[in-house]
């Protein structure tokens, strides 16, 4: 098989390409938008190229047709009980004696940098996008998620990798009847005219911004792998999103001035971006403005859901979830609602999902694969 290093434009072409190909008749198949995979591999675009390196490579069969490609990486900021490298953006035709290939020019490409194990598929960047393989519930893939065929998993699983941590994504019909006790609690809460709900706001971005940044930090950074976000970053964040913000639904509870609870969700890109072929040119900026306008998109997407600690258990929850429910039931189009994934390794952020009254809608897995075989695997621990 020979192996190609993904340098040129015609190499970087067909790592984008590939996978287009190789689902041309999966009709849940939505090409990622390009400018996303090849930010990854930009290094004036990725900051971790600041602490670690990368390569690409394609694989290509006697008859010099692409059979499969990977990523593979070494990131200084993943830190593991033992050095650990990463494998993404892995595609491969449905033939293990192929995978197996890939696997091990992976596996000796991390061997000679000094790893002993390997995770994927991950991302050389945050966990935000492009990590996990999909091993249940095959449709649609929200924006940033992965998306591969049912067969993925028997070609890592044969060769050895073994389920480190399952990422769980959680979802509910928007106008499926709401818990009684969630409508308990708003009725309770309503009561204290202290407290007030309100929809972001986009002409006041600063202020939601400083908001949530309240409400994150003390919610969740302390918690786990949770980190500081500044008000700088939240602000940048939100320009970023403020193209495709919706107004109705996401929401804030304040006591008095202060905030003390948010929830935060977009429409899924995807509904929009499947139609555009992974191109964002100027052309492509046009239609989805267009699309954006005239066609209504039925998937919202859930971001972070949060509460001061202060005021947790007491039914803020519920008031804010019953409060922004009945308003976007009447203001917006959206059927569906779908969190993105959480680590089965955080329980509390998974009672939170549950408690929202969701279902589990698909599933993805980080996998490990250990290069001493008589080493003991251990899953992800709980936070």
């Amino acid at each position: 098989m020979k192996v190609i290093n993904v340098v040129s434009k015609e190499s970087e072409a067909e790592f984008l390409n590939f996978p287009t190909r190789l689902f041309s008749k999966d009709k849940n198949f939505i090409r990622p938008l390009d400018q996303d995979i090849e930010d990854v591999f930009n290094p004036k675009k990725n900051k971790f190229f600041k602490f670690g390196t990368c390569e690409r490579f394609l694989f290509k069969n006697k008859e010099n047709e692409t059979v499969g490609k990977i990523a593979v990486f070494i990131n200084r900021k993943y830190r593991q009980s033992q050095p650990t490298g990463g494998i993404g953006f892995f595609d491969c035709i449905d033939d293990q004696e192929t995978a197996n290939f890939i696997f091990d020019h992976a596996k000796k490409w991390l061997q000679e940098k000094g790893m002993e194990a390997m995770d994927g598929p991950i991302n050389f960047g945050e966990r935000d996008k492009f990590w996990g393989l999909l091993i249940e519930g095959f449709k649609e893939p929200l924006y940033g998620m992965n998306y591969n065929a049912p067969y993925y998993q028997t070609l890592f699983e044969n060769y050895g990798f073994q389920i480190y941590f399952d990422q769980l994504c959680f979802g509910r019909k928007i106008h499926d009847p709401v818990a009684e006790n969630f409508i308990q609690m708003h009725e309770r809460i309503s009561k204290n005219k202290r407290i007030t709900a309100k929809p972001l706001q986009v002409k006041n971005l600063k202020k939601f911004a400083h908001d949530f940044t309240s409400v994150y930090n003390q919610a969740w950074a302390a918690h786990g792998e949770g980190k500081q976000f500044t008000e700088a970053q939240t602000l940048r964040l939100f320009n970023t999103l403020k193209p495709i913000i919706n107004e109705h639904i996401s929401w804030f509870v304040y006591e008095d001035e202060k905030p003390i609870a948010m929830w935060m969700n977009i429409p899924d890109l995807n509904q929009w971006f499947k139609f555009l072929n992974g191109k964002f040119g100027l052309f492509q900026k046009m239609m989805f403005l267009i699309l954006k306008k005239f066609r209504k998109n039925k998937k919202m997407v859930g971001l972070v859901f949060g509460v001061i600690p202060e005021w947790q258990r007491k039914g803020v929850d519920g008031y804010m979830i019953w409060e922004g429910t009945k308003h976007f039931r009447k203001t917006t189009d959206f059927e569906d609602y779908e969190m993105q994934w959480i680590g089965d390794f955080n329980p509390k952020m998974v009672k939170i999902a549950e408690t929202l009254e969701t279902k589990v809608t698909r599933k993805l897995a980080t996998y490990r694969f250990h290069f001493d075989e008589e080493k003991e695997f251990k899953r992800h621990p709980i936070l």
